[in-house]
């Protein structure tokens, strides 16, 4: 299993679906689902994530935008996905309740989480440690399904595999997620070396790294 796979069955039929893409970043996302049909618009804070996504999915609308204040009205799409994003909002509960409003009743929502474990996660800790906040998105879905906001219809636990030439592909993948953790690798070079090496399988082509993700295929209540 992997992500796109998942949200291609989830909305299946997709083609001509209304999604939302939470958090679209470079637009890498949505240009595979509109590929499928789907009619996408993606929104994200970042003015250079928002560009590059257009660059990226031409057919695809994009907006800069909060999570936690969509500019959309309720019920505007079918569907809505955040993938690997929910954890980089400030107030993820309020992302959740926001993406539950605008798919309106009875319709879904994509919630796919790096989990705070696994060699990805190891070497990607001395950079930027996300315990906290991985954590916190994981809590902040349990709360929405407590209080009734939204179900759950899939709780999943799946794995990402991916192979790096060098630590220095490794480096251009993190960096190319969030540049303010330059600052950090210019910092200590060489733990991040360290910690890279320990946590990387050596395999044909390179090094390999493993993070668990975690999906919840949600629905927004009656």
């Amino acid at each position: 299993m992997d992500s796109l796979s998942l949200i291609l069955e989830t909305f299946a039929p997709i083609d001509g679906r209304r999604i939302l893409d939470i958090g679209c970043g470079s637009g890498v996302l949505a240009k595979a689902l509109s590929a499928q049909g789907a009619r996408v618009t993606g929104i994200d804070p970042g003015e250079a994530a928002i560009r590059d996504a257009g660059r990226c999915a031409p057919t695809a609308r994009f907006e800069r935008a909060s999570a936690e204040a969509l500019p959309f009205s309720d019920g505007s799409f079918d569907g809505a996905v955040m993938l690997n994003a929910l954890h980089h909002v400030p107030e993820p509960g309020a992302a959740l309740a926001e993406a539950a409003r605008v798919v309106g009743p009875n319709h879904l929502v994509v919630v796919v989480e790096p989990l705070a474990e696994g060699s990805f996660f190891a070497a990607l800790r001395p950079i930027e440690d996300e315990t906290a906040i991985r954590a916190a998105a994981q809590a902040a879905i349990a709360a929405a399904v407590a209080s009734g906001a939204l179900a759950c219809l899939r709780d999943v636990t799946f794995e990402r595999h991916e192979t790096f030439a060098d630590l220095g592909a490794f480096l251009g993948r993190v960096t190319a997620v969030d540049p303010a953790r330059e600052d950090a690798i210019a910092a200590d070079p060489e733990g991040i070396r360290a910690a890279f090496e320990a946590a990387a399988a050596r395999v044909e082509g390179g090094y390999s790294l493993t993070q668990p993700l975690r999906a919840h295929v949600l629905v927004a209540a009656r």
